[in-house]
């Protein structure tokens, strides 16, 4: 009788466990949460709003051109928003908006970027150096700022930064510089809002496969040379993709599994910088 009861208790904690496992299967890590993701309309930033929309997340993506972001949107099942970075108006737009139709945030990925012109120190124009700066580091750090009061308790801050913050190569003085200063401000950040339980984070990424490369205006003969000597340099010998980052800042994003991970910078760059 003990026997045929012990058989009847184990089958149903089965059955039951089954059930269980199948309703998880069914819920996604980031069912009925909200993301932003700036520059989403392409590379990294359109790579990570897909992988949060395939986790559950509704995200809104941001970019400059109209076309290009409605076009992302509506390949992606996002929300598109015109905006650009480097217009503090146009981010005071967003945070409207999103206080409006949408209320709070969980998951905010600052990932516009641009690599600006290569040119020496002294050989330096005021214009490339405000682009540059407006963006990368002007735009990033007061799109953070307006949007702290509509962070949820609890959310995740990703910010896009570079190995190149940590490098001094000829040429590149202001794009090196404006992820320099993103890394500074993002450890700030995370200090400050650590009593809520708000994490940030940065992601920096080596040579990726994404498009930045061809908009610092080199031809195709040049990108190819610069590619061919880096996939050299990098001890895996292969570059990265939109996609490698686009998980880790997924699982930065998940409270469940980085609950205690805040202030880090992590590095993905297959091992160029050991």
């Amino acid at each position: 009788m003990i026997l045929v009861y012990s058989v009847i208790l184990i089958t149903k904690v089965y059955q039951f466990e089954i059930t269980l496992s199948k309703k998880f299967k069914e819920m996604n890590k980031f069912d009925h949460k909200l993301a932003i993701v700036t520059g989403g309309n392409s590379g990294i930033g359109y790579a990570t709003a897909k992988e949060l929309i395939t986790e559950g997340a509704k995200v809104i993506i941001t970019g400059r051109r109209k076309e290009a972001v409605e076009k992302a949107a509506g390949e992606l099942g996002a929300i598109p928003f015109i905006a650009d970075q480097s217009n503090l108006e146009d981010i005071n737009m967003l945070c409207k908006e999103i206080e409006s139709q949408y209320g709070k945030v969980d998951i905010l990925f600052i990932n516009a970027g641009i690599t600006g012109t290569l040119s020496s120190i002294e050989n330096m124009n005021t214009e490339n150096f405000d682009s540059v700066m407006n963006v990368n580091f002007r735009g990033a750090y007061f799109t953070l700022s307006k949007l702290i009061p509509l962070l949820n308790n609890g959310a995740s801050v990703v910010v896009l930064s570079s190995i190149v913050a940590s490098t001094h190569k000829p040429n590149s003085s202001v794009y090196q510089a404006s992820k320099a200063a993103l890394n500074s401000i993002a450890k700030t950040a995370a200090a400050e809002l650590a009593p809520r339980k708000i994490r940030v984070n940065m992601v920096s990424p080596g040579p990726t496969k994404t498009e930045i490369m061809n908009k610092a205006g080199l031809d195709e003969k040049t990108l190819e040379g610069i590619n061919d000597w880096l996939i050299n340099e990098i001890p895996l010998k292969k570059m990265g993709t939109a996609e490698d980052i686009a998980k880790l800042v997924v699982y930065l994003s998940d409270d469940h599994i980085s609950s205690f991970i805040t202030g880090t910078e992590v590095i993905v760059d297959g091992g160029m910088v050991l």
